[in-house]
């Protein structure tokens, strides 16, 4: 048989626009002469749903659409739909709600696969909605048998994990069950189906391909998954649906980043697709463009503020945003005050200009000392320092909200994960907006991807990238002034914001100072107050700010 995967990117809680794009992509596929279609996990109210799976009225207007997508499959000649979906439990106990793939065929519902592994790690928390499932079943669909599981499902294979999530494997129960009917299955291909939500992160394609490879290979079945592509708030799915024959051999893969539909037959596995050459830095860059258009649109809005100081970070933002949006839809502003380098303010000019967007210059030096001669009486005596400071980007981030009150506009916000992660950065200043593009950007990523930009010609100005980082609100200010260099800061947030290790474990690993990462530890601890004030963070790295990286604020840790 033939089977088509729907690589489709879906808006939570947009039931009309998800069923318009399924029945789209199902019709594609019946140009294709396919038997089945199949579409990623909860296709059809979208992915993650969170806490709208506590209305009964979304849940039951999830079961209506899938009854108006059944009728489709009623047609002659029309392939079967397997989508993921949400539906009551009708129980009485326990959860209310299930996390299913419906096999919609010949004008009816025909089949319910429940999810059995409920993630509840990372940006995962499916074991607050979902009923797990006790059992599950093969199914034929146009006589040929098939094992349906959804995301998690397949990713507590013994043989591929050092350390199993779970105590049940689904995969291997449904092979058991193989085994079982094996003389009414004598000669057919085993074919296991995955439909998913699996978030992108720097690395996850791969690790998603091998274990889906030896998962393949240990079962002797041909694995076919259908993942979800687009962003949904801070989470950016990848898509890179793919089919792998029973010997580990990838047999189609679809594209990253956008929507694609892919054709594969469970009785010729003889075309292997060529290797990808994987470029980690391009991927990313996809991502930030992904999250970011989807965000803004699905937010309701079209047009994008960028507060450009001249320097790489708001650079890399408003070069992401011009991809993501068109140049037309993104305005930049400049605010210099009187430590604002001329050379700074000719850098934003000439991004702008790069970039081909509309710019503006609102010089901000009257503002600040009208600020600075109000706050005089109280201030007096003292040095000027970091208040005097912070004042600047919080005079910016009013007048950038302004702008995007007045204009309809989402400012973004420019600050890296370096930063983030310091506190080196202005709480109400520039972290005023509706979404951190690169917050999950450490400070010498920012420059990789800022290479990137200028990958077909000069985009963001050399000398942008060249000079050093600076946030211009003292004279002759420098960021390593207060912090170490970024290629020797970065490796050690890395491994204690992202993998969790001690500060000895990291001393030893960097070959630096131990009293030095500590000193980077404690400003990780002090910062958590900001973070949880921060605009959404764009997850691009394992473990991003954000839901899936929960700390209390009020709490003394030992470094």
């Amino acid at each position: 048989m033939k089977i088509a995967l729907a690589q489709i990117n879906p808006t939570v809680g947009d039931f009309a626009g998800n069923t318009k794009k399924i029945l789209e992509y199902a019709a594609r596929a019946e140009a294709l002469s396919v038997g089945l279609v199949v579409f990623p996990e909860l296709a059809v109210c979208g992915y993650p749903p969170a806490d709208l799976l506590e209305k009964a009225s979304f849940v039951a207007r999830a079961e209506e659409v899938a009854a108006e997508l059944a009728e489709w499959t009623a047609g002659v000649g029309r392939p079967a739909i397997l989508c993921g979906t949400v539906m009551a439990t009708k129980a009485s106990v326990g959860k209310q709600v299930r996390n299913v793939a419906a096999l919609l065929d010949g004008g009816k519902l025909s089949f319910v696969q429940q999810k059995m592994l409920l993630p509840f790690y990372d940006v995962f928390d499916e074991q607050r909605y979902f009923e797990p499932a006790v059992e599950q079943t093969l199914v034929c669909v146009r006589g040929e048998p098939l094992a349906i599981t959804i995301c998690e499902d397949a990713w507590n294979d013994k043989s591929f994990w050092p350390r199993q999530m779970y105590t049940v494997d689904p995969v291997e129960k449904l092979m058991g069950k193989w085994e079982a009917q094996s003389k009414d299955l004598v000669g057919r291909q085993r074919v296991i189906l995955n439909i998913s939500a699996s978030p992108y992160w720097q690395g996850k394609p791969q690790v998603r391909q091998s274990m889906l490879a030896a998962l393949a290979q240990r079962h002797g079945a041909f694995v076919a998954m259908a993942n979800q592509v687009g962003g949904n708030d801070s989470l950016v799915f990848d898509g890179s649906s793919l089919v792998i024959r029973p010997d580990g051999e990838v047999v189609v893969q679809a594209a990253s980043f956008v929507e694609d539909l892919i054709v594969f037959d469970t009785e010729d596995g003889a075309a292997v697709a060529a290797e990808k050459p994987v470029d980690e830095v391009a991927a990313m860059w996809d991502a930030l463009v992904l999250g970011t258009r989807d965000y803004v649109r699905k937010c309701g809005f079209s047009k994008v503020l960028v507060g450009l100081s001249g320097g790489i970070d708001s650079a890399l933002v408003a070069a992401i945003a011009v991809e993501a949006l068109g140049k037309e839809n993104v305005i930049g502003v400049g605010m210099p005050t009187e430590y604002s380098s001329l050379g700074s303010i000719e850098d934003a000019k000439k991004l702008a200009k790069n970039l081909g967007v509309r710019f503006e210059l609102l010089p901000v030096h009257d503002v600040f000392a009208q600020f600075q001669f109000l706050l005089q009486p109280l201030f007096k005596g003292t040095p000027f320092g970091l208040a005097e400071e912070n004042l600047q980007p919080r005079i910016r981030g009013t007048l950038l909200m302004a702008l995007s009150n007045k204009f309809g506009a989402l400012v973004l916000t420019t600050g890296n994960k370096s930063e983030m992660s310091t506190g080196y950065c202005t709480l109400y200043g520039d972290m005023v907006g509706a979404l951190a593009v690169i917050g999950d950007v450490m400070k010498t990523r920012v420059y990789a991807l800022s290479r990137y930009a200028n990958r077909a010609g000069e985009v963001i100005p050399r000398a942008t990238i060249s000079k050093p980082p600076s946030a211009e609100l003292r004279p002759g200010q420098q960021d390593t002034d207060s912090l170490p260099p970024y290629d020797v800061l970065d490796p050690i947030l890395e491994a204690y914001v992202e993998r969790y290790c001690s500060a000895e474990q990291i001393a030893e690993e960097q070959g630096v100072d131990v009293a030095l990462v500590r000193s980077v530890l404690q400003l990780v601890e002090k910062s958590e107050y900001k973070r949880q004030q921060a605009a959404p963070v764009l997850k691009v790295t394992r473990k991003s700010f954000g839901m899936g990286r929960r700390f209390p604020i009020a709490v003394k840790v030992q470094v």
